[in-house]
C-alpha cells in the first residue's frame, strides 16, 4: 500500500511538474516576443530553457533533501531521452526533420563543448565548485552570444512586426507555472527517494529513466508539436538549447553549493550512452537531414539503454 501510494505521488508530482512547465513555458515564450526577442532566440534559448526548467528545480530540490546524485543522473538522462527518445520521436513523425544553418553554426558547436566539459568534470564521478564555475559561466557566455546574434540576425519583418503585449494574465500564468515547477519538483524527489528505499533500486536508476523520461515530457510536447507543424528549427533548436542548458546548469548551479557525486550506474551506464547518443545526434546535424529511419534506430537505442540500466539485457 505504501508503495502505491508513493508511485501515486510520484505521477502527481509529475503531472503538477510538467503543466506548471508548460504554462511557465508559454508565458516566457509571450514575454520574449514582447521584448523585442528573434524568434531563432526565442526557440532555442527561452524555450530551450523552459523546457528544462523541471530538470533544474528538481536538481535543486535534490541537494535540499539531501540526494545530490539526483543531480547528475537526472541531467544526464534526460539528455540521452532528449536525443534518443524526442528526436526519435520527432523524426518518425515528421518523416524528415531538416537541420538549418543557424543550428549549424552556433547549437551544434556548443552542445559538442558542453558535453566534453561535462565528461571532463564528470570523469573522477564528481562535479566539484571549479567544475561548476567553469560550466556555469560557459554556459552565460553562450547564452549572451546567441541572445547577440540573434538579435542582429533578425529579418526586418522580425523588426517591423507589432510585438505581442505581455498582460496582467500572462504574468499570473508565468507565477502559477513557477509554483508548478517548485511544488511538483519537491514531491518528486520525495517520492524518488521513497521508492527506491522500498524496491531497493538506486536514486539513480530511477532518474536516469522515469524522472529523465517526466521532465523530458516538455521538450517531447514542443518537439512533436513543431515537427507536426514542419518547424525543424523549433524541434531540433529546442533540444540543442535544452541539453546544454542540462549539462551546464542543471548540474552546475547545484554544484556551487555542494560537491555533485555520479553513482556506479550513472557513471558506468549513462556517461556511454550519453557519448553515444550526442555523438549521432552530432553527426545527423552536420548532415543536414534527419530522416524515419534514423529516428527509429534513435528509439531501438534508447529502449536498449533501459533494458542495459535495469539488467533486462
Amino acid at each position: 500500500m505504501t508503495l502505491i501510494f508513493w508511485i501515486g505521488i510520484f505521477i502527481v508530482s509529475l503531472m503538477v511538474l510538467v503543466k506548471g512547465a508548460d504554462w511557465f513555458l508559454a508565458s516566457s515564450e509571450k514575454l520574449g516576443l514582447a521584448a523585442g526577442l528573434s524568434k531563432f532566440v526565442v526557440g532555442v534559448v527561452i524555450v530551450g530553457l523552459g523546457t528544462s526548467f523541471p530538470e533544474l528545480i528538481s536538481s535543486i530540490f535534490a541537494i535540499i533533501e539531501g540526494v545530490p546524485e539526483i543531480a547528475s543522473a537526472n541531467a544526464i538522462g534526460s539528455n540521452i531521452a532528449n536525443i534518443l527518445l524526442v528526436v526519435g520521436v520527432s523524426a518518425i513523425v515528421a518523416r524528415k526533420l531538416v537541420t538549418t544553418k543557424n543550428l549549424i553554426d552556433i547549437e551544434l558547436p556548443i552542445l559538442a563543448l558542453s558535453t566534453v566539459m561535462f565528461l571532463i568534470a564528470a570523469w573522477d564521478k564528481v562535479v566539484t565548485l571549479p567544475e561548476a564555475i567553469l560550466l556555469v559561466g560557459t554556459y552565460l557566455i553562450y547564452l549572451v552570444y546567441t541572445m547577440y546574434e540573434g538579435k542582429k540576425d533578425m529579418s526586418e519583418d522580425e523588426r517591423s512586426a507589432k510585438r505581442p503585449r505581455f498582460s496582467t494574465k500572462d504574468f499570473g500564468i508565468l507565477i502559477v507555472g513557477l509554483l508548478g515547477l517548485v511544488f511538483g519538483s519537491k514531491y518528486l524527489i520525495t517520492s524518488v527517494v521513497s521508492i527506491s528505499d522500498l524496491l531497493a533500486i538506486s536514486t539513480g536508476a530511477i532518474s536516469l529513466a522515469a524522472v529523465a523520461i517526466g521532465t523530458s515530457l516538455p521538450e517531447l510536447l514542443v518537439s512533436v508539436k513543431a515537427a507536426l507543424k514542419g518547424n525543424s528549427e523549433m524541434a531540433l533548436g529546442n533540444i540543442f538549447g535544452s541539453n546544454a542548458f542540462n549539462l551546464m546548469m542543471v548540474v552546475g548551479l547545484p554544484a556551487l553549493f555542494t560537491n555533485i557525486p555520479l553513482d556506479t550506474q550513472t557513471f558506468s551506464i549513462g556517461l556511454p550512452f550519453l557519448i553515444i547518443a550526442t555523438f549521432l545526434f552530432i553527426i545527423s546535424g552536420i548532415s543536414s537531414k534527419m530522416y524515419l529511419w534514423e529516428g527509429a534506430m534513435y528509439i531501438m537505442i534508447y529502449i536498449f539503454f533501459i533494458g542495459k540500466l535495469f539488467a533486462i539485457f
